[in-house]
């Protein structure tokens, strides 16, 4: 996960939603000039990215996937993250929720600019660059920004995305869906298990996470859930504030669900009671939330497990358990 920093102001358009997906698809154009058309990145900034010159490049830490710089410019500086092993779909992807969230006008997210691939392998993203304040975002502020974004995010199309995405480096697929019970079940729990299975040849998680899987209805009993404009991965790591305090959320695994599964990432996060509070003035606590609760946590926990191994297992094993007692199955 990439930490952000700096403030850009440019005149570079960003397409509407519905147009996103052929980011990085358009046609490069030919420039005169060999080196530029060698690198596709400084190619655009200085073109459609205003700059008509680069002053330096400069290396942002924090990321364990992808490398990300700072290109400081005459037009202002742009953060740009690639990886030499990936298409550009993924990064399509993220583009696409960073735009989703930005249109809803509600939290900051950084503005994508172009996406695309590298000369001879790999992909970069180009987004806006925003300067970090010295201290974490104000909770109760954080809350209400982010319960607004799911108050105007919403779906006709049901629960999914558009494309589907990734959750760290794994998978995350976001086939539409009318029933966020089937959705959240077969894409999301349903999905790692069979992971775990795969991977670790462990049936006794799959099986027993399976039976919960079949029998988890009755913990959305009286409630109407709809589909909510998701960030997908809301870790601390992925939370700070620009220099004015405001919050920004940044690197999502945006998708459109129960508003509620938000907070899955909740355990390391550091949400506190201004937090909980602020968000709920928007969106009213459901009846049953707190019996829920571990159930989205679950999905993060196999998750790690799929990706970091049999240290998060046990949290997981642990949540499935207590659920097939509460359900007494």
């Amino acid at each position: 996960m990439v930490a952000h920093v700096g403030l850009i102001s440019l005149g570079v358009s960003f397409p509407s939603l519905p147009s996103l997906p052929r980011l990085g698809f358009t046609k490069r154009r030919p420039f005169a000039t060999a080196a530029m058309s060698e690198d596709p990145i400084q190619e655009w900034i200085l073109t459609e990215g205003k700059a008509t010159q680069i002053a330096r490049i400069r290396p942002i830490g924090g990321g364990c996937i992808n490398l990300a710089n700072c290109y400081d410019t005459d037009a202002g500086s742009f953060f740009v993250k690639t990886n030499r092993s990936i298409g550009p779909s993924m990064f399509e992807a993220e583009a696409i929720g960073l735009g989703a969230m930005y249109e809803t006008g509600t939290i900051r997210v950084p503005k994508p600019f172009k996406v695309g691939p590298l000369r001879n392998s790999g992909s970069y993203i180009i987004m806006e660059f925003i300067e970090f304040g010295v201290s974490r975002s104000n909770q109760s502020v954080l809350g209400r920004k982010l319960a607004e974004m799911h108050k105007a995010g919403k779906s006709e199309k049901g629960f999914g995305f558009p494309v589907d995405n990734t959750i760290g480096s794994t998978p995350q697929i976001n086939t539409w869906c009318s029933d966020w019970i089937q959705f959240y079940g077969e894409q999301r729990l349903g999905y790692q298990l069979k992971l775990a299975q795969d991977q670790y040849g462990d049936s006794t998680i799959y099986q027993k996470g399976q039976r919960l899987i079949k029998n988890m209805a009755p913990l959305f009993e009286n409630i109407s859930i709809e589909p909510c404009l998701l960030h997908g991965d809301l870790w601390s790591g992925n939370i700070s504030s620009d220099k004015n305090g405001e919050p920004v959320i940044l690197d999502p695994a945006c998708y459109y669900g129960h508003s509620e599964a938000e907070f899955g990432m909740s355990w390391c996060a550091g949400f506190g009671g201004s937090f909980y509070g602020s968000y709920f003035e928007v969106m009213p606590k459901q009846p049953g939330f707190e019996k829920r609760r571990d159930l989205y946590l679950l999905y993060h926990y196999l998750n790690h497990y799929n990706l970091f191994g049999s240290s998060y297992r046990s949290s997981a094993m642990s949540i499935i358990d207590d659920y097939l007692r509460m359900l007494k199955l």
